[in-house]
């Protein structure tokens, strides 16, 4: 049933929206599919170690110490996520700041990607507080004060947040048949996304600047007083990156949703974007040369993390580059879609040995993530995932507008 039929159901009718809601929250596919199978045990089992890290403590699931205070929930819910995320500010910059209307049509679901990945991101950082109900000090700047990156990262998250849930406002307008508040919100949507771009760039540099206090305990090939620069500049193709995968996913599994103009749209969209993801990947590895130059670390390029360093550079950077630039100049699509996947990979190592593997890697113990972390981990992608599916399948953001739309506001998302 397309939106302008609910709405003229409702309005025929006189059904409240409570009763609509109800209506909507039922399955609308197919239950039982190996996807629902393997995922729906995860989830419980992920809720119940939640449940046990609340009641007895962050120390009864995890193998966090005093000495390592983060570990999987930052390094990759956190950390790694909020780059994958980094594809909503870059859209959107691309769309309405520069008026590039040939990407359009993955707006709103590249903005629903990083609204999700926020607000889940964010309910892994409670995870990780020792005494969550202290979130908010960081926020007022109590025991850290106004100065502190933590105090500015806080903030960039959270207006972040609001500044997307505006952006995509309309969406959820027009699936409620909400046409005045659709108006309204559409109006504040530029405004949202120059706030939120402005924010999401503060945000991404803002958390390798974090690190930049543990200078000791970050091994050197990996620290430099450039970590918020490569965090920056890693967001723009890590985020890209996940647009061009989550695209392909979502253009086969949701491929009723979306018009024909769109379907063929999509190939010319992953064209452009792999260009894009070349030049960033570029400047990425040009700027990790300088530093690794300027730091003087060749002696330990002859030791296990030194291998461990090249890999990363020379296989999840320079590899995934070389296929980006190849696959746009001979418009293999395919290889575009290894390229983003290598990326991602890519990155995910990355932050992970800047927050976890690199992290006190000369200790006596070092940390390994307990098994529960990791379950909670996939607990969170997992139901990330559910939601996001069951947006798509209600609300207008793969498919069009309702006609209404159109009609009165001809130029809008």
């Amino acid at each position: 049933m397309s939106n302008t039929d609910i709405t003229l159901a409702r309005d025929n009718y006189g059904s409240s929206i409570w009763s609509f809601l109800i209506k909507e929250f039922k399955p609308k596919n197919k239950f039982f599919t190996p996807f629902n199978i393997i995922s729906i045990p995860i989830m419980l089992l992920g809720l119940g170690i939640i449940v046990i890290r609340f009641w007895k403590g962050i120390g009864s699931v995890t193998n966090l110490t005093q000495e390592v205070p983060w570990g999987l929930w930052i390094g990759f819910d956190v950390v790694t996520g909020v780059a994958f995320a980094g594809g909503a500010y870059v859209i959107t910059f691309m769309v309405y700041i520069l008026n590039m209307r040939n990407f359009r049509s993955i707006v709103r679901v590249t903005v629903l990607n990083g609204f999700l990945a926020y607000i889940f991101y964010a309910g892994a950082l409670l995870l990780d507080l020792g005494r969550p109900w202290n979130v908010i000090n960081p926020i007022i700047g109590n025991g850290f004060g106004t100065s502190s990156v933590l105090f500015l990262v806080a903030w960039h998250f959270l207006l972040y947040i609001l500044a997307m849930l505006i952006e995509f406002s309309p969406v959820v307008a027009e699936w409620l048949g909400a046409r005045r508040a659709r108006f309204i919100l559409s109006g504040m949507t530029v405004g949202a996304v120059i706030f939120g771009i402005t924010l999401s760039t503060l945000h991404q540099s803002g958390l390798g600047a974090l690190y930049l206090m543990a200078k000791d305990k970050i091994h050197p090939l990996w620290y430099s007083e450039f970590i918020p620069i490569l965090f920056f500049v890693s967001s723009i193709f890590a985020g890209l990156s996940m647009v061009i995968f989550e695209g392909s996913i979502s253009n086969k599994v949701f491929f009723r949703q979306i018009d024909k103009k769109n379907h063929t749209q999509h190939n010319t969209i992953i064209h452009s974007l792999s260009k894009i993801c070349a030049g960033a990947m570029f400047a990425y590895l040009f700027l990790q040369v300088l530093v690794f130059v300027h730091g003087k670390h060749w002696d330990l390029l002859n030791s296990p993390m030194g291998f461990w360093y090249l890999t990363e550079m020379i296989g999840f950077v320079l590899v995934p580059m070389v296929l980006f630039f190849l696959s746009y100049r001979n418009t293999n699509i395919l290889m575009i879609k290894v390229a983003a996947i290598i990326t991602m990979l890519g990155i995910i190592i990355n932050r992970l040995n800047i927050s976890v593997i690199g992290f006190k890697w000369d200790a006596a113990s070092h940390y390994v993530p307990s098994w529960m972390e990791i379950v909670v981990t996939l607990a969170v992608i997992f139901t990330e995932i559910w939601i996001f599916r069951w947006i798509i399948n209600r609300m207008p953001v793969l498919r069009a507008s309702p006609s209404w739309v159109k009609d009165k506001i001809p130029d809008q998302q």
